[in-house]
């Protein structure tokens, strides 16, 4: 019999949901399908909420997992093929669904672990300037790790180029204190720096702001966080391209629901298709990204 419990809660202008499943805390929008927050057992958070979220229609929150598509970041700095599905001039940062209302499917129990989906589809809610035929779904699971997809699926009869992102907050005690492994030897692309092409010698670690796109990258990375003994593990498939990102202290007092010093405990590994990573679907063609997210302690 399953013992997690499932509430529905209104923060502010949104609904939500908050689950509690295997000693784990989960708490979804269903505005962009966004996971907000995500504790596991008396661990400090795991996934990063602003203690300044603002919870608006037509606004994304700041933390958790916002979902990017069908680009990522800036339209202007994509390829020509993700550029061309869209026919307005002002195109909106990461894409056109962080902020509209996802379909609920269901949610469904079983034993300790719950699983949510969210579908959107652009028959029924056309994309303002994007007029394709594409139908996504988002599938949350929560146990004793939380697992996360965005499925893709081409519905037209012509060629999808899409890039995308599962763009994750990670809680952390001190970001001038954790490295992330798994990065050894890749390209990047370092866009504070002319978006010059570089490549990572030993693990990264943070003492400045960071905007970095990584390429052909593991199918694991990993947070090593020793101020709170803990690391944290990405497994992702379907995907060959990271975001790292950490504002520091002068641009995190130019964001929204950001306090002034919260670039000290958060760090974002968004896992994603970008650049020359981006999706090619065919008519019909399914693209699925997947991210798993588990910890340990460590001494």
């Amino acid at each position: 019999m399953s013992t997690a419990q499932v509430e529905r809660v209104e923060l502010d202008q949104l609904t939500c949901w908050r689950i509690r499943a295997a000693g784990s805390e989960l708490l979804v929008a269903q505005q962009g399908a966004q996971i907000l927050s995500y504790q596991q057992g008396e661990q400090p958070p795991l996934i990063w909420l602003s203690p300044q979220a603002a919870y608006q229609r037509g606004q994304s929150v700041r933390g958790g997992v916002p979902l990017c598509w069908p680009w990522f970041g800036d339209l202007r700095r994509n390829p020509q093929a993700v550029q061309a599905h869209f026919h307005l001039e002002q195109a909106p940062a990461h894409g056109l669904v962080r902020t509209l209302d996802w379909e609920l499917l269901g949610i469904e129990e079983e034993d300790d672990a719950v699983t949510l989906r969210f579908a959107y589809d652009t028959r029924t809610q056309p994309l303002e300037g994007w007029p394709r035929d594409a139908g996504l779904t988002f599938v949350v699971r929560v146990a004793q790790d939380l697992g996360m997809s965005l499925e893709t699926h081409n519905r037209g009869n012509t060629p999808l180029t899409l890039s995308q992102a599962l763009h994750s907050y990670f809680a952390v005690s001190d970001v001038r204190q954790v490295k992330v492994e798994g990065l050894q030897a890749c390209r990047y692309i370092d866009t504070l720096q002319d978006w010059q092409e570089l490549r990572q010698q030993d693990d990264l670690r943070f003492s400045a702001e960071t905007d970095r796109i990584y390429l052909d990258t593991a199918a694991r990375l990993s947070i090593i966080d020793p101020g709170w003994g803990r690391r944290i593990h990405l497994d992702s498939r379907g995907s060959r391209s990271a975001v790292l990102w950490n504002p520091w202290i002068d641009k995190a007092r130019r964001l929204s629901q950001f306090p002034a010093d919260a670039w000290q405990n958060m760090l974002c590994i968004e896992t994603a298709n970008v650049l020359e990573d981006v999706v090619q679907l065919n008519a019909g063609e399914r693209h699925r990204l997947e991210l798993r997210l588990s910890s340990e302690l460590i001494g």
